[in-house]
């Protein structure tokens, strides 16, 4: 047999989902993959039941149902102040992961460079190598997670084509500031790059943080590419409704790529979908009332443990850090946790270029109920550590 593609021989699977399997194998509370345990809002499925008995069940559109993406440029405009033309700016895929492979395919050549902050969601370096491009990572320093601003010059000095900006982040729960935005903008058109950005976040912040559209900045219109889902704000995650929104001319190229990777999004799920597009401001008020309380529950909770970790400023991740347990390979301990404390996390090295090891992620998208489990078992971490004898990840 004649070898396997080159490209993608360094591919080992998700670690995150890696880490759920090992969560249902020891019965774990798994704080690992980021899905709520709690249902969607019942507008949203008492329509996806009227939409099973009536359809539609057919193809919609390749790039998405009309009315889909016309309640999707309403909510957007709303929350921006964008205009946008629902018919030549928005795609609609299946989910934010392929929004972003299709957007990354569509502005980068094979050798070409793509700036990734560091930690980073695992997809944006395997899309990036998909793509035949090459990372350039930039470090957001922990604790505070943030960017010298020379470094990232430098980074825009290697030619780089496109930066992709998470905001708020996954894994480490920043929010950009304006100032912080402004200067990545002004990088941006200084030295011609698009920024890839992913939204998926932008409705769950904590006070006092405020999510600023980089779109929306002097000259960022043009190129800034927009990826985003339905998966976090409405606790879908498995119906996988993404969207790209970018200036006609991109959005004119995704759709084709588009087309070929997956053809077109579920047409029920966008007819139930457009319920929850079209909901008041005071879904999104209580949406973040909700997780400010889930946040506030579990932090705390880690504060009581004596646990060290970083607070977020949004998204529902924590980053803890476990270097006082000696860990030296966090994959190693993440599984024995998960298995002798009951409590699954994702491993921080998962998420940095850096050599990180110190570092674990819990996400809080839970129940009362769940999370108070996962505080509970974690109550025993500290003297099961020390317990511990000829552990592997020391």
């Amino acid at each position: 047999m004649r070898e396997l593609s080159q490209r993608t021989s360094q591919f080992t699977d998700s670690v995150i989902r890696r880490m759920t399997r090992v969560a249902n194998k020891y019965g774990a509370v798994n704080l690992s993959q980021g899905f709520p345990d709690f249902d969607p809002p019942e507008a949203i499925t008492d329509r996806l039941a009227e939409v099973a008995g009536e359809g539609p069940h057919q193809y919609a559109l390749t790039w998405g149902a009309k009315n889909f993406r016309d309640a999707l440029a309403a909510k957007q405009e709303h929350f921006s102040g964008m205009k946008i033309d629902a018919e030549s700016e928005i795609v609609v895929t299946c989910g934010s992961t392929e929004a972003m492979m299709a957007a990354m395919m569509s502005v980068v050549n094979p050798g070409d460079k793509v700036i990734i902050f560091s930690p980073f969601y695992e997809n944006y370096g395997a899309d990036t190598i998909l793509s035949g491009a090459e990372p350039v990572y930039v470090p957001l320093v922990p604790p505070e997670f943030k960017f010298d601003a020379n470094v990232l010059e430098d980074a825009f000095k290697t030619g780089a084509k496109a930066l992709i900006l998470c905001n708020p982040s996954n894994p480490c729960g920043k929010v950009f500031t304006e100032e912080e935005l402004k200067i990545i903008s002004e990088l941006a058109i200084k030295y011609d790059t698009y920024v890839i950005t992913d939204e998926v976040y932008e409705h769950i912040i904590y006070e006092p943080n405020k999510h600023t559209y980089i779109s929306t900045l002097p000259g960022m219109r043009e190129r800034t590419i927009i990826c985003n889902s339905l998966s976090k704000t409405y606790s879908i995650t498995g119906w996988r409704l993404g969207y790209v929104i970018a200036n006609p001319q991109i959005a004119d190229r995704v759709k084709k790529v588009h087309d070929f990777l997956t053809v077109g999004a579920a047409a029920p799920l966008m007819e139930a979908a457009v319920t929850g597009l079209k909901f008041g401001d005071d879904y999104y008020k209580e949406l973040q009332n909700h997780y400010t309380h889930m946040k506030n529950l579990f932090c705390d909770g880690l504060k009581t443990l004596g646990l060290t970790f970083s607070e977020p400023q949004g998204a529902y991740y924590v980053l803890m850090d476990v270097s006082e347990f000696g860990v030296k390979d966090d994959v190693k301990f993440c599984e024995w946790m998960t298995q002798h404390v009951g409590v699954a996390a994702v491993p921080g090295s998962s998420f940095f270029r850096e050599d990180i090891h110190s570092l674990v992620r819990f996400h809080f998208a839970k129940k009362d109920n769940t999370l108070n489990a996962a505080l509970d078992n974690l109550s025993s971490l500290r003297k099961k550590c020390a317990d511990a004898q000829n552990v592997i990840w020391r």
